[in-house]
């Protein structure tokens, strides 16, 4: 007997549920398939098989692809993700039997299937054994702006679409850092999206579209929806502000990001009876967990405006209602430093936030050498110290700075490589500890392999050396090893090096210690 060539797999998108907005390539393979298949929750019909009712030849297989339950609150040993892994694997299995005899199997997706569609999981199990093509449909997001009327993003607007399962400071930090946004996957999780919203300062410009382009349609201010009332497959939208200047929808002087240094308060005329200035803080954030920041850090990004610095260590801070952040890259120190003492001189309080403390190697100094400027000649700034990386990684080792020791920054995008040669070998030469920042990165891999070849000239090399990685976070990690045995290649940006004096010692079970007593020479 012949063998049978394999069917084809079409993971088709069907739009969020006008069956108008099917595209004509869907309808046409929605006619021709041998066997049409589509996902259903628990208790009601599947929306993506009712929106292609009419498609539908008469005759077609149907397979039903339904959920047993649709929420996380399952009994498997792996948990809800591992209840739902099984679940696609049956799916897959079902249709493979189709494939296999060489039908052409459609499986409908309601939106489009590649955009949160159950359809991806399906692709994921089967596309690499059977051809399989991806028909991209209307989606939900185009569908619900669409309704609302709502022009979701303009020119350089930035547009984020999240899941509304995500825990509500995440969600509100997330909500906050974009211009415009998009939360889906409501239903039970309506309620601390709408927390989130408000911590954002978002809610009074939020949507709520139930049932877009769908029979049922809903479109009303989210403050003003019944929480008890909200369908899973329903959507927020949050616009982006219009700042249109001109005819061509043109943003005007102030329409700049928000993620980067966005509309500025009104600076402050002295002679206008206008307040007096707000103040510039730099915080330390400590290294790592949350448990590491000071309650003094805690108690002023609390009260604040603003929130200033380094995206990661902005994402740090906690979101909350009226909090604006301004997050940009890693090497624009001083323009970060500018913006926050121009919101300060319009009278705004500002955090300004380093990890570890931001006067070792932080935006501390950065801050002063902006405020040289006489403009901000009045504009108070206030240092608050963070536990640094550097006692952080001296306590996970033991205690290497137990006696005088010494820190530096091995990168030399501030100061030339014959400044750090010369440094490193009168540190070498005085026998102090040596705490190392910056070590390697990719830009600049050979740093820390030549700063061992410099050590080495005074050092032995059976120093005690000792790199933390990631200290206090997830991956953390702390080796001991000699100067003599260090390999470089294995250290990078997550890592602080501590290089010990001769005296440093390591115990039995790996601890490492300076004594702090020095004998007379």
């Amino acid at each position: 007997m012949d063998r049978v060539p394999p069917g084809r797999l079409y993971g088709v998108g069907v739009g969020p549920g006008d069956p108008e907005l099917i595209t004509r390539k869907a309808a046409r393979l929605i006619g021709e398939a041998d066997v049409i298949a589509y996902h259903a929750g628990t208790r009601r019909a599947s929306i993506a098989r009712t929106i292609a009712d009419e498609l539908i030849t008469p005759g077609t297989i149907e397979v039903e692809l339904r959920y047993p339950v649709t929420t996380g609150d399952v009994k498997h040993p792996a948990g809800y993700h591992g209840w739902l892994a099984e679940f696609y694997e049956d799916c897959a299995t079902r249709l493979a039997v189709h494939l296999t005899a060489g039908r052409t199997v459609v499986v409908l997706a309601e939106g489009d299937p590649m955009f949160y569609g159950s359809f991806m999981y399906l692709h994921d199990r089967l596309s690499d054994r059977f051809r399989t093509e991806v028909v991209p449909g209307v989606t939900a997001l185009s569908g619900a702006t669409a309704v609302a009327a709502q022009t979701l993003a303009r020119h350089e607007d930035v547009l984020t679409v999240l899941p509304g399962t995500l825990p509500v400071p995440e969600l509100a930090r997330r909500l906050a850092d974009t211009e415009a946004a998009v939360v889906m996957k409501l239903g039970r999780t309506f309620a601390g999206v709408r927390e989130a919203l408000r911590q954002a300062g978002l809610l009074e410009r939020a949507i709520y579209v139930e049932r877009a382009t769908r029979d049922g349609q809903r479109i009303m201010p989210v403050a003003e929806v019944d929480a008890d009332t909200v369908p899973y497959m329903s959507i927020v939208v949050v616009p982006g502000q219009d700042r249109r200047a001109d005819s061509a929808g043109r943003a005007g002087p102030l329409g700049t990001s928000a993620t980067a240094t966005p509309p500025l308060p009104r600076p402050r005329d002295p002679s206008s009876g206008d307040p007096r200035p707000g103040t510039v803080h730099v915080v330390g954030l400590g290294p790592g967990p949350d448990r590491w920041m000071t309650p003094d850090a805690r108690a002023v990004l609390e009260h604040v405006a603003h929130v200033v610095g380094y995206g990661p260590y902005v994402d740090r801070v906690p979101q909350r209602e009226g909090l604006r952040r301004h997050a940009s890259g890693n090497t624009v120190e001083v323009d970060r430093a500018r913006l926050s003492l121009e919101l300060a001189r319009a009278g705004e309080d500002v955090a300004v936030v380093s990890g570890g403390d931001a006067g070792i190697f932080g935006m501390a100094s950065a801050v002063f050498e902006a405020a040289q400027d006489e403009r901000y000649a009045a504009v108070p700034v206030e240092v608050h110290p963070g536990v640094t990386a550097a006692t952080a990684a001296a306590a996970l080792a033991g205690a290497p700075l137990g006696a005088d020791w010494s820190m530096m920054s091995l990168s030399d995008r501030l100061k030339p490589w014959e400044v750090i040669e010369s440094r490193l070998l009168h540190i070498a030469e005085a026998d102090l500890v040596l705490a190392l920042y910056n070590p390697r990165s990719r830009s600049r891999p050979d740093l820390l392999a030549r700063a061992r070849e410099v050590l080495l000239q005074v050092r032995s090399t059976d120093t005690t050396v000792v790199v933390a990685r990631d200290v206090g976070r997830p991956g953390e990690a702390l080796e001991v090893t000699t100067l003599g045995a260090l390999d470089p290649e294995q250290v990078d940006m997550t890592c602080l090096v501590i290089v010990g004096a001769s005296a440093t010692r390591v115990t039995p079970t790996g601890r490492v210690w300076t004594p702090r007593f020095v004998p007379h020479a």
